[in-house]
């Protein structure tokens, strides 16, 4: 029989999974909203936003039971500390989606400027390594983290030269300037999310080896 310990483990790890199951659908919900594709209601999307606010505090006041009831060590105080980071940088995706589909509505002739700048690539990239934060806590696969951040180098670079080329385009068509600008804020917002489940990755390292290291020292040991 599980001990109330064990029971409270699960029950945070599950949190968790919901957290990031639902940031995750918050993210593809932008990237439509970005390539104006059907998306879901306003309303749905907006209590999902909230779900994701409830469950980060949740996941707070489990920790902190655990730390108050109980002396967890080893791997379990590790993945109690991870899950704490983990679920912060979770709400901060999902806020984040939300300024991307924000900004989208303010992105006239979207489709011209997303077609000669190739951004639905990038914007897929973005929901592919969200995709992965999520795989890589449920299976803590060190090689599910390589690839989280040899993603993130890519969005990054992607995201430096797509912002360089509108900036050009802006200077020789000022008529694209608002809609450029929009953009740009959207562009930053995805690199952003991103980082963010970059740094999910770093934790979930930190969980299953005990050991802090950067994307950037992990990829020269490759």
């Amino acid at each position: 029989m599980a001990s109330h310990f064990e029971i409270e483990l699960d029950k945070l790890k599950n949190v968790i999974i919901k957290i990031g199951t639902l940031a995750e659908n918050q993210l593809i919900e932008a990237v439509k909203a970005l390539l104006s594709e059907p998306m879901a209601e306003k309303k749905e999307v907006k209590k999902t936003e909230e779900k994701i606010d409830r469950l980060d505090v949740k996941i707070d006041e489990i920790c902190q039971t655990i730390f108050a009831l109980q002396q967890p060590v080893a791997s379990d105080l590790r993945f109690i500390m991870a899950s704490m980071q983990i679920s912060n940088e979770i709400e901060r995706i999902g806020d984040l989606a939300m300024s991307v589909i924000k900004n989208s509505k303010n992105i006239k002739d979207k489709h011209d400027l997303i077609v000669k700048f190739n951004v639905a690539e990038l914007a897929k990239q973005v929901e592919e390594i969200t995709v992965k934060m999520n795989q890589c806590f449920l299976d803590r696969s060190e090689t599910t983290i390589g690839e989280i951040f040899v993603l993130n180098n890519s969005i990054k670079k992607g995201t430096d030269d797509t912002i360089h080329n509108l900036m050009n385009e802006m200077k020789s068509n000022s008529k694209a300037v608002v809609s450029g600008m929009n953009l740009v804020m959207v562009l930053k917002h995805l690199e952003r999310v991103s980082e963010h489940c970059t740094n999910i990755a770093e934790h979930v390292h930190f969980m299953i080896k005990a050991k802090i290291i950067k994307h950037e020292k992990f990829e020269d040991k490759q």
